[in-house]
């Protein structure tokens, strides 16, 4: 169920596109434990001059493969977030030869409610999909 959302500069391939997609959701897999199905990727690709990705004072090296992944998801513990950080960047240097460098994370959490897969119904709230909570 986590939304990943990709930001990222114009021009890789739809072979580079499609291992950077499966790393990333074999990193979710392994660290948030969601069905094999529970897959919700979104890739914008950005000019250039319309992204400025910075290090923040940190002194990270950034190159043109950087990148801002946003995980919209459900509450997860700071184990499994930092777990995610890790497999993910992993996957990504090793499956597709981007720096760990390159790679910023943000999570967004919401609850239960703020979903709705289809069918103008809140799937974790009737029950279809979880445990059935009421907020």
């Amino acid at each position: 169920m986590p939304l990943i959302r990709f930001d990222m500069l114009e021009g890789r391939s739809e072979k580079e596109l499609t291992a950077i997609l499966d790393a990333a959701h074999q990193a979710m897999l392994d660290a948030f434990g969601v069905p094999p199905r529970d897959r919700y990727q979104i890739i914008y690709e950005h000019k250039k001059s319309r992204v400025r990705i910075e290090d923040t004072g940190l002194g990270i090296p950034r190159t043109d493969d950087v990148m801002i992944i946003s995980v919209t998801t459900r509450p997860r513990t700071v184990d499994e977030k930092t777990a995610f950080y890790r497999l993910l960047t992993e996957a990504l240097t090793a499956k597709c030869g981007i720096a760990s460098s390159d790679v910023m994370v943000n999570y967004v959490e919401n609850t239960d409610a703020d979903w709705s897969f289809g069918n103008g119904e809140a799937q974790f709230l009737t029950g279809k999909l979880g445990t059935p909570k009421v907020s």
